[in-house]
């Protein structure tokens, strides 16, 4: 691990000006929006609409930038696995989840938005049942628990500012479940249009500076080790589409609904999604170069905050706060969002609360999300990747298929089919695992048992003529 005197040695006053500047920036934009609050009524002043999807009222531009500035909070773990395995991270992370928007934005947006619920809970349970809602809100809650990037958190300040990883983590997700608690989802929105400029400018600026100083990224090919420049990059073709289908988890997303059922238009919805894959495609060309750039730097670096150490090391002053801020709005922009959604599926969907809901009740549950990352996090000890692939693996492998094919088939599941479907997969996902660790069985990835287990019991269903 890097040490905050190496970092701090490059920091100047003029940075820290214009990273806090990026701060006071966020914070007036949230001001903003919760000044527009003041043309609402009483009553929609204090509706679970407008907490929960600011009144569906959102615009293409700000769509796109709270969705894009959502999705990508993790950069110390995509920076960390390029930096080990090369363009191996532009695949996994980046091509595979590009099919997956596409799917969601031409087959999705219509069929979810013809839908009443506001959370992807919700929608389970108008699809099947009460009792499908629950089991899907607890998938749902340990997909939305924010542990990457309360560690991606915890791990920026950590090299800025030296300590443990745990206090780091715990002074920053404070500080982001207050404004989470002060604004609602206006409040995520309207910080994400700040953090999304900066977010795209600090990669971006990585790799000018990086192609001016080192060359070309051709060069790179004769600086790096061949498996970086290998799809697989050194995997096998198992462990590689594993992550394919959990990019596929984008299709039961609850960050993904969220903004889509809180669009003002399924047309922004669709447009939305197309131009923010658009960006996202750019942006991980963006991170994947600078990562390499900084393997090429830096070959001995700790790869989970190479990135960081590199980007201080090449860039002039005033470009490094400007970085820095970028870095800290990739991260925060996804927090806050994770924080909310994940608040959102306790309160309202799991305890039920939709007819009594009131703003206290996700006050209480959003400071419990906070305090149980927090804490989690340290299980991981910093592993962000494994974070993705652990809590990712439920809610892609065990409510893809049934979700999906409910839309595409509606009545065709019956509320107990889910259930059962779903239970036998998490527990085939969680037995494979335990097992496969003490015994070593056989070098197949938990996730495929979970999704053979789910799937396998609702292929009838296929065969079913809706009544």
């Amino acid at each position: 691990m890097v040490s905050h005197v190496d970092l701090l040695q490059y920091i100047t006053p003029v940075d820290w000006i214009v990273f806090f500047l990026v701060l006071a920036a966020t914070l007036a934009s949230v001001l903003y929006g919760q000044s527009l609050k003041s043309k609402l009524s009483e009553k929609e002043k204090n509706s679970p609409v407008e907490l929960l999807l600011m009144g569906r009222k959102l615009t293409l531009p700000i769509f796109v930038a709270t969705l894009v500035a959502t999705w990508y909070g993790g950069i110390f773990g995509v920076t960390a696995l390029t930096f080990e395995k090369g363009i191996y991270n532009f695949l996994t992370q980046g091509i595979f989840w590009y099919i997956s928007y596409l799917i969601f934005a031409f087959f999705l947006v219509k069929k979810i938005r013809q839908h009443q619920a506001m959370t992807i809970a919700g929608l389970a349970g108008e699809l099947f049942g009460p009792k499908a809602e629950k089991l899907t809100a607890s998938l749902n809650f340990l997909n939305l628990l924010p542990l990457a990037y309360t560690i991606s958190l915890g791990l920026f300040l950590q090299a800025l500012f030296g300590g443990t990883l745990f206090i780091n983590t715990a002074i920053g997700v404070t500080v982001v479940t207050l404004w989470s608690l002060w604004g609602g989802f206006r409040a995520v929105v309207f910080s994400d249009l700040v953090q999304f400029v900066f977010m795209i400018l600090g990669v971006v600026l990585v790799v000018v500076f990086a192609w001016a100083k080192m060359g070309s990224p051709l060069t790179l090919v004769d600086k790096l080790p061949a498996t970086h420049f290998s799809w697989t990059g050194g995997e096998t073709i198992a462990a590689t589409f594993v992550w394919g289908f959990i990019a596929l988890s984008t299709l039961v997303d609850p960050n993904f609904y969220q903004r889509c059922l809180a669009a003002e238009s399924d047309k922004v919805a669709k447009r939305g999604i197309l131009i923010s894959t658009v960006i996202w495609f750019l942006f991980d060309c963006c991170t994947t170069l600078g990562a390499l750039y900084a393997r090429a730097a830096l070959p001995d670096a700790n790869p989970q905050n190479a990135y960081l150490q590199f980007s201080m090391q090449l860039v002039p002053a005033g470009v490094r706060g400007l970085i820095l801020a970028g870095i800290l709005a990739t991260i925060l922009s996804t927090l806050d969002a994770y924080l909310f959604n994940a608040a959102t599926c306790l309160s309202y969907d799991f305890l039920n609360l939709k007819k009594r809901f009131k703003l206290w009740h996700h006050h209480i549950a959003l400071i419990s999300v906070a305090v149980l990352s927090i804490f989690l996090g340290v299980h991981f000890e910093g592993n962000v990747i494994e974070v993705w692939k652990t809590l990712g693996s439920f809610s892609a492998a065990c409510l893809l298929f049934p979700l999906l094919l409910a839309q595409w088939r509606p009545g065709v599941i019956s509320q107990k089919s889910f259930c059962w479907a779903v239970s036998l997969g998490c527990i085939g996902i969680v037995s494979w695992r335990i097992l496969n660790h003490i015994y070593a069985i056989a070098p197949i990835d938990e996730f495929y048992i979970g999704l053979l287990l789910t799937t396998i019991p609702l292929l009838p269903s296929f065969l079913i003529k809706k009544a």
